[in-house]
């Protein structure tokens, strides 16, 4: 996109560029080209001169909005600077259940997908709604430990480092479940995590 809307700049450079030569030179450079052909009138320089200027106000507009759009497709070092720091706080004694059958949580994927959620939540009006990755230094997202937060637009990383502790206070067993000693009873099990942000990657 940046590369588009400065082509278009070069365009508008040519166009108001062209518009600064002077009638005498087109006509002696008609004279030679096309010797049998009329002079041209004054008229057909206005007009081309103000179709010239329209095309170069267009291309610039253009170049302005892509520009614009390219901006806001990236991340700047501040945006991601604000958004880790926040998303590190807010997910620092977060809490969640997941089953203790299937050991699925109905509420994030897992831990990259939870803190690339965040980072975006937490991005602001002008930072873009995607570009954010939480790469896992071990490679697993669903494991605790050292994430690189990363986005598009900005060579700034930052490392999470994610731990995750049982909290039995918080665990549910839903009413009227009940089980003899060969029966599995269903619960939900409740984890919270201790979540540290520091500059620069894992």
């Amino acid at each position: 996109m940046t590369g588009l809307a400065l082509t278009l700049f070069v365009l508008a450079a040519v166009l108001v560029a062209m518009c600064c030569v002077g009638a005498d030179r087109v006509r002696s450079v008609r004279r030679r080209t096309h010797p049998s052909g009329g002079d041209l009138p004054a008229s057909a320089f206005v007009a081309a001169r103000t179709a010239l200027l329209v095309m170069a106000a267009i291309c610039v507009w253009q170049g302005v909005e892509g520009l614009a759009a390219a901006n806001g497709d990236e991340w700047s070092d501040d945006e991601l600077t604000s958004a880790v720091r926040q998303s590190a706080d807010d997910l620092d004694g977060y809490w969640y259940r997941e089953s203790s059958l299937t050991h699925d949580t109905p509420y994030f994927d897992d831990y990259a997908s939870l803190i690339e959620e965040r980072v975006v939540r937490y991005g602001g009006g002008g930072a873009p709604q995607t570009g954010v990755s939480a790469s896992p230094l071990s490679g697993d997202p669903d494991a605790d430990g050292e994430f690189t937060v990363s986005a598009d637009g900005t060579d700034r990383a930052f490392c999470l480092h994610v731990e995750k502790s049982r909290w039995k206070k918080q665990d549910y067993t839903p009413p009227g479940i009940t089980g003899g000693e060969s029966a599995t009873v269903y619960r939900e099990l409740a984890y919270r995590l201790t979540v540290r942000a520091r500059g620069g990657a894992c």
